[in-house]
């Protein structure tokens, strides 16, 4: 008889280690609270009839480079949009930096700064597997790529700190540069910004750069269930654990196993938890939370400048003073006027997303833990000031608080949508200090979610890390993915 594995949670990370599970005999069950599986991978209609908006994640960069998805063929089962642009930023008086895909051509439009926007990413855009290699697991290991290591961990340490000011002299070097740090919703700079910051702008000069599923987020989701089911697994929706007390997963001592794609605290509700594991979980830190907003658009959006047109991820908020002020507010408990926002209009290449001659934008602002404050009215003014007439264009908004976001995903703990405030310590402390972070003291019982290493991101990795450690503790032995899919 198979051995039973029951999954909590069917975001990217809960279906990759049911993935791996059922491609390693197990009968394989994942549990979601929704109506919909998917997770952070969902698309849906929140405004009008005909416009797909992403629930989640709406640009996946770390996904065709991530060697779980490498070895699934996530390249390969569904069609990626491949933009020429990986972000842009605009600027004032209808200037905008411009990450384009060739970081030659990038560094071509940074004038004076040319020479060290390559010399800072070129030796990590050209190793991008040494990078993710390093970055992709716990840091608790020896780097199978000294050298990349080496040189993103200087690069880290020199953005991520004050004297990282002197690196560019251009207003558009440093607001591009401001702008991809900003993902990491902590105070700028700092540490674990640049780390997240410099692991993005490497994946936008190699490769597919920032690309995205077109027809929307939700094909990701739906590729892992297609072969879940396809070796036998099941999702069951609107099945919502909240407490491992009593909750019948299958018997460990049978090797049944249960995988948390979930907050850790789920883990404090289990009756036989060390105390001393408990206290590592309760001092385990969530950072500031997202609120975001979709909207249908009758249009493309006016910007100012032509090439912002033409990127399908933007990042407003000016220069980088403006965003780190506005970053480093909201690590105060505030949000000014004119906010960081992440925004992307992925209908620019994938007509897919909208009715034709339509369009969405996907976009949100940082905020304190629990706000709730609504952001439609910052982000529309935000995008309004790089591109007159947007407003006019706007035929439904849909907005999601930060308090709101707790209800509808219980791990995004405060509406953090990362798993954990990103910093240095919390990288090595994922949620606890070990070399098997995806273990916990509960035989059969394992974290797979990005409150693990590698921590947030769709990479699948923590769900496949998760999956192997338990199969590795039954005696599978140290298993890679290519040795479930094949090479």
């Amino acid at each position: 008889m198979a051995k039973n594995a029951t999954i909590v949670g069917s975001g990217p990370n809960g279906l990759a280690a049911a993935v791996a599970l059922a491609r390693a005999g197990y009968a394989v069950r994942v549990l979601e609270a929704s109506a919909t599986a998917g997770g952070g991978v969902r698309t849906a209609e929140l405004t009008l009839p005909g416009f797909r908006h992403d629930v989640g994640s709406a640009v996946q960069p770390a996904a065709l480079s991530s060697p779980f998805f490498r070895a699934f063929r996530l390249r390969n089962r569904i069609d990626w949009v491949t933009p020429e642009v990986s972000y842009a930023q605009p600027l004032e008086n209808g200037r905008a930096a411009i990450a384009w895909r060739d970081i030659d051509r990038t560094a071509d439009g940074l004038g004076r700064d040319a020479r060290a926007w390559l010399a800072v990413l070129r030796p990590l855009s050209s190793h991008l597997d040494a990078v993710v290699d390093f970055t992709g697991s716990q840091l608790l290991r020896m780097p199978r790529h000294p050298l990349t290591t080496l040189r993103f961990g200087l690069r880290v340490l020199q953005l991520g700190t004050v004297l990282g000011r002197r690196t560019f002299a251009t207003e558009e070097a440093n607001a591009l540069l401001t702008g991809v740090l900003a993902h990491a919703n902590t105070p700028l700079p700092s540490i674990g910004a640049a780390a997240s910051g410099l692991f993005l702008a490497a994946h936008a000069h190699a490769g597919d750069g920032w690309a995205y599923p077109r027809g929307g987020a939700q094909r990701i989701g739906d590729a892992l269930i297609a072969d879940l089911r396809a070796h036998g697994g099941e999702v069951v929706t609107d099945h919502h654990v909240r407490s491992l007390d009593g909750f019948d997963w299958g018997d460990a001592a049978a090797g049944d196993v249960l995988l948390l794609d979930t907050s850790p605290r789920l883990l404090l509700t289990h009756p036989g938890l060390p105390a001393s594991y408990a206290r590592a979980i309760r001092r385990y830190r969530y950072g500031a939370a997202a609120a975001k907003v979709d909207f249908a658009l009758d249009g493309p959006i006016p910007w100012e400048n032509a090439d912002v047109a033409r990127s399908p991820t933007v990042h407003l908020g000016g220069a980088r003073g403006e965003v780190e002020h506005g970053e480093n507010a909201v690590g105060r408990g505030v949000v000014t006027g004119r906010p960081y926002v992440l925004a992307v209009q992925p209908s620019v290449l994938d007509t897919t997303r909208a009715p034709s001659g339509k369009g969405v934008l996907w976009a949100y602002i940082h905020v304190p833990a629990g706000s709730p404050l609504d952001p439609t009215e910052l982000v529309t003014r935000q995008v309004e000031r790089f591109a007159p007439g947007f407003r006019d264009r706007i035929l439904a908004s849909h907005a999601m608080t930060a308090a709101e976001r707790v209800a509808f995903n219980p791990s995004d703990i405060g509406g953090d949508i990362f798993g954990g405030a990103f910093s240095l310590v919390q990288a090595i402390r994922r949620p606890v200090v070990s070399a098997t972070p995806w273990r916990t003291p509960m035989p059969g019982i394992y974290l797979a979610s990005a409150s693990t290493p590698p921590g947030p991101g769709v990479t699948g990795m923590p769900g496949w890390y998760a999956a192997r450690q338990a199969l590795d503790d039954v005696g599978a032995g140290r298993l890679e993915p290519a040795d479930l899919f094949g090479a």
